[in-house]
């Protein structure tokens, strides 16, 4: 079974089993550049549902759609919302037309559910028409971006958990290495002793930092261009529509959204995905640091640092008996340069608009849907295949504090710079411990002294101490 349809290019034919149209069905054919549809992205089939939802509301209450064409309507987007017909979202995510295609794609399966739960046929138009019913007082220089930013809310809400459950984990850690002693290092170079427990509290209170920047981008995106329609001007809207959406999208989504203050300069900015995408990207940087430390840390098992030990979770080599690598932290390493690369792709897209729209709004949406999908992604592997199976190498860590050249910086205060310099210096030169030199051969100090200057508790939280 077939149906035709037409649009002022010519007629197509369709199964008459699909939800989308002829505008459709064309993006489709034009756009095959990604591999991925609309249809993996379901927050943004619902960020769409949700805009189409408030519209009919809002076009209901000033007359500009009738009653009844206007509960169809609303009750097609409840079962989009509620998760139905998303494979019907057939076009590809980067698109020419600044996502024309993408926002007659909802219309038209919006149109066709509706005609449906009227007894009508698909296709038939003249009930609910995708252009005049679906998109009235809209235009997709309003209704699409609006849409992409309530996706990107519903995405980093639960990306945002991820976080969370990550830097949970390492406070996790934090606390069961509290009592482990190790050197800490600047310039790959012994520095001064300090807790295991205190670095993985580090890691956390960094990813931490991060869940606060993304509540903040979502408080610009919130703010939306609804009602704007083609470029700001609010063409073929009636008075009152703008405001009376946006209140009926905050009502029916639960988010704060807010109607811009200049709707011209709203429909050509992209600075709120400009923003988000430079804290995705202060994420990766951070998390690429955290990993390569890892891998540092756990590096070994006999002939590196040796500190920490991974989980191990398969073999390393195809050659090397034995072998294992940290998979994980290589993986996210990886993710991260990604999203990093992302980022200059948004930055791009950006600054190439013109005038009064960006067209290419489309690649933005796919860079930062992709870079939170994979993000998202990654850090729970970390979290759960990595992170939360840590152990520590107590007696070895405590081992090179105490036989390390760097801790002589705790006699400072008593022995001064000058001094200490040079008995690094004999340290190093003769294969000597600080102790040794410092308590046995020159007799600088007690070892009574010795013992209340490197206890634990001094060592990693030193006080002050004068001969």
């Amino acid at each position: 079974m077939s149906r035709i349809e037409k649009d002022f290019l010519g007629e197509r034919e369709l199964p008459d089993n699909v939800y989308y149209g002829v505008q459709t069905l064309r993006g489709k054919e034009n756009f095959y550049i990604t591999g991925r549809p609309m249809s993996g992205e379901p927050s943004m089939v619902k960020g769409l549902a949700y805009v189409k939802k408030a519209a009919a509301m809002a076009n209901r209450d000033l007359g500009a759609l009738d009653g009844k064409v206007a509960e169809a309507i609303i009750k097609a987007c409840d079962r989009l919302i509620a998760g139905e017909f998303v494979d019907q979202f057939v076009t590809d995510f980067i698109q020419g037309g600044a996502g024309t295609s993408i926002n007659m794609n909802a219309n038209e399966v919006i149109a066709n559910v509706a005609l449906e739960l009227m007894g009508k046929p698909k296709g038939d138009y003249a009930t609910v028409s995708p252009n005049d019913h679906v998109n009235c007082s809209q235009s997709t220089n309003d209704s699409y971006p609006t849409a992409f930013r309530l996706a990107l809310i519903l995405c980093l809400e639960d990306y945002a958990k991820t976080l969370c459950e990550l830097r949970d984990a390492f406070r996790a850690k934090g606390k069961e290495f509290d009592r482990v002693l190790k050197m800490g290092r600047t310039h790959l170079q012994d520095a001064v002793p300090m807790s295991m427990g205190a670095e993985f509290h580090g890691f956390a209170t960094t990813i931490g930092e991060e869940i606060g920047r993304i509540e903040r981008s979502c408080d610009l995106l919130r703010e939306v261009n609804l009602g704007a329609t083609a470029i700001g001007t609010s063409v073929n809207a009636p008075e009152g529509y703008p405001k009376l959406a946006v209140e009926y999208l905050a009502k029916v989504s639960g988010e704060k959204f807010t109607l811009a203050s200049d709707l011209v300069e709203a429909t050509s900015d992209t600075g709120a995905y400009v923003q988000l995408s430079g804290v995705l990207k202060r994420t990766a940087v951070k998390l690429t640091k955290i990993c390569n430390d890892l891998r540092m840390l756990a590096s070994g098992p006999r002939c590196g640092l040796s500190e920490i030990n991974l989980p191990q979770l398969q073999p390393g080599s195809s050659i090397m008996p034995g072998k294992v690598n940290p998979v994980i932290p290589e993986v996210v390493n990886q993710t991260c340069f990604y999203v990093i690369g992302m980022d200059l792709t948004v930055t791009l897209a950006a600054s190439a608009g013109q005038l009064q729209l960006n067209v290419m709004e489309p690649v933005i949406a796919y860079a930062l849907f992709s870079s939170i999908s994979t993000m998202q992604n990654a850090v729970k592997s970390l979290t759960e295949n990595c992170i939360k199976g840590i152990t520590a190498n107590k007696e070895r860590t405590e081992a090179m504090v105490l036989g390390s050249l760097g801790i002589v910086t705790q006699l400072n205060p008593i022995l001064g710079y000058k001094q200490c310099a040079e008995i690094a210096r004999e340290g190093y030169l003769q294969n000597k411990s600080i102790h040794d030199i410092v308590v046995k051969e020159r007799k600088l100090i007690s070892q009574q002294k010795w013992d209340e200057v490197f206890s634990f508790d001094n060592l990693i939280n030193p006080q002050f101490i004068k001969n």
